[in-house]
């Protein structure tokens, strides 16, 4: 599920991406490579990571200029990421059956992802 959530006060968009299904360390990973750089840098950047938590953050930075340049007017070559991070979400627990009547828990971790582009120019 994406939120997006813009602030009119200022020249910035945040988007904020909550419940998606990976470690957090694995997304930080990520974020901690393109956090201050601009938004054409950024993509080269995700587009080129091996990882698979790339793919959803690509998704987020593209979802977000999109939305500065349209709500907002602002020029998507001027805009950088001042601000991502990760935080952890809820872990879902499954059951998985074993031999003798046993069961083994499977724990799934959710992270939330948030992202705010700012225009360099304003």
């Amino acid at each position: 599920m994406i939120r997006r959530l813009n602030r009119r006060s200022g020249t910035e968009v945040k988007v904020l991406a909550q419940h998606i299904h990976m470690s957090i360390f694995k997304a930080r990973r990520v974020i901690d490579q393109i956090r201050g750089r601009s938004y054409e840098e950024t993509l080269m950047i995700l587009q080129l990571m091996p990882y698979r938590a790339s793919y959803p953050i690509l998704k987020m930075v593209s979802s977000a200029a999109a939305n500065a340049s349209h709500n907002m007017g602002l020029n998507e070559a001027d805009s950088f990421i001042s601000k991502a991070e990760v935080n952890g979400g809820s872990i879902v627990k499954k059951l998985r059956p074993r031999a003798k009547g046993r069961s083994y828990a499977i724990k799934r971790p959710l992270c939330h992802i948030t992202i705010v582009l700012k225009d360099k120019s304003k």
